[in-house]
């Protein structure tokens, strides 16, 4: 690329680049190097929406670059905040498709009411393509992955109005919202190395987990990433034939092939896994099904997060109760299995994902459901 075809393109969305991808292009436009650092820092760190922000850049220079090249960043629609601090975000996206997607901010509090840890859940696809029956996300569909701009602008918005709200900035990522992340690979990984930069919000990726469905090819290609991140299975039910019936990619990628590939990951990575499991009543919350999810959490070592569900219009699956908790936990903590309850957060607003976009009338896209 030479300046003259910079020059006579469409303008470029600077956050469309990867770091490396940035600094080719600022290259090309006869730039020093250092100024590379510079402007990534501004759209990453800063979060700036524009060139007339980055005072460290000569007004010619910023001029220069308005010529050729915009700065997109998703944009806070709307808002629903909980009774116990949780807030979900609605971002719309940039382009003509009017695309939204969900973010939310999870506090936990020290008994003085001091925030301790702030969690946020962001999306990575508008939709998503695997159709699991208990997901609102799942029944929209997919229609397209998020860049990895766009999946750092909701880490940034957020981050601002924790430092504004609890005074203190955000101190987890869980990529757990609309979208299943590994099927949106590159973006995802891009992100991350964003987020962790210490140019971009110099997170430490321990404090980042990727969740996947079990998508076994990229488990593997993650685990030879190096990025340091935490990775979290869903898993749902501990069999072949109920996983099925909730999730359709396990007709293709059953428990079989995932064991092979988290194997692989432990093997390459030496970190244990999370396996996500959504407790429903009387569906997977039986002595059999915790027999089944103590062999499952013995293939590497490993913690179970067992998740209260968040009841979904539509859903005939609902959550748990207590009694049955109750029961399954004590089989599990019996057998020396690592496990938590996660109990659910903001359920007097729209807090499983997808609902406050259904809300917002998302149609309907791609899908593996029948």
């Amino acid at each position: 690329m030479n300046e003259t075809d910079v020059n006579t393109s469409k303008k470029v969305d600077l956050k469309s680049f990867t770091k490396d991808e940035l600094s080719e292009f600022l290259n090309d436009l006869g730039l020093a190097g250092y100024r590379s650092d510079q402007v990534f820092q501004w759209l990453y760190q800063k979060g700036v929406s524009s060139f007339d922000e980055m005072t460290n850049l000569s007004k010619e220079l910023r001029n220069r670059l308005d010529e050729i090249a915009v700065i997109n960043r998703a944009s806070e629609f709307s808002r629903q905040e909980s009774k116990d601090g949780t807030i979900k975000f609605l971002f719309q996206l940039d382009g003509p498709e009017n695309h939204k997607v969900e973010a939310v901010i999870i506090p936990d509090f020290y008994d003085d009411g001091v925030a301790r840890r702030i969690t946020v859940c962001v999306s990575s696809q508008v939709g998503c393509m695997f159709g699991c029956s208990f997901c609102a996300t799942g029944k929209m569909g997919f229609f397209r992955n998020l860049s990895h701009g766009e999946i750092v602008d909701q880490v940034q918005a957020i981050n601002e109005l924790s430092e504004e709200r609890f005074g203190k900035k955000i101190t987890n990522i869980v990529y757990m919202g609309m979208g299943e992340p590994l099927h949106n690979y590159k973006s995802v990984v891009e992100s991350v190395r964003i987020i962790s930069d210490p140019l971009g919000l110099d997170m430490s990726p321990r404090r980042i987990t990727i969740s996947t469905v079990g998508l076994t090819k990229q488990i593997k290609q993650l685990a030879m990433e190096n990025l340091g991140t935490n990775l979290a299975i869903s898993l749902h039910a501990a069999d072949d034939e109920k996983r099925n019936r909730i999730m359709p990619i396990n007709e293709s990628l059953n428990l079989e092939q995932l064991e092979e590939a988290v194997t692989d990951y432990y093997f390459q990575t030496e970190s244990p896994v999370t396996y996500e499991y959504l407790l429903f009543d009387e569906f997977n919350d039986t002595e059999e099904d915790a027999k089944n999810l103590i062999k499952i959490a013995r293939w590497v070592p490993s913690k179970v997060n067992i998740i209260m569900y968040n009841n979904v219009a539509g859903v005939e699956l609902k959550q748990v109760r207590e009694e049955r908790l109750n029961r399954f936990m004590r089989i599990l903590v019996k057998n020396k299995v690592t496990a938590t309850v996660r109990r659910s957060r903001g359920e007097d607003i729209d807090a499983g994902c997808g609902q406050l976009a259904i809300r917002e009338g998302q149609e309907r896209g791609k899908s593996l459901m029948k």
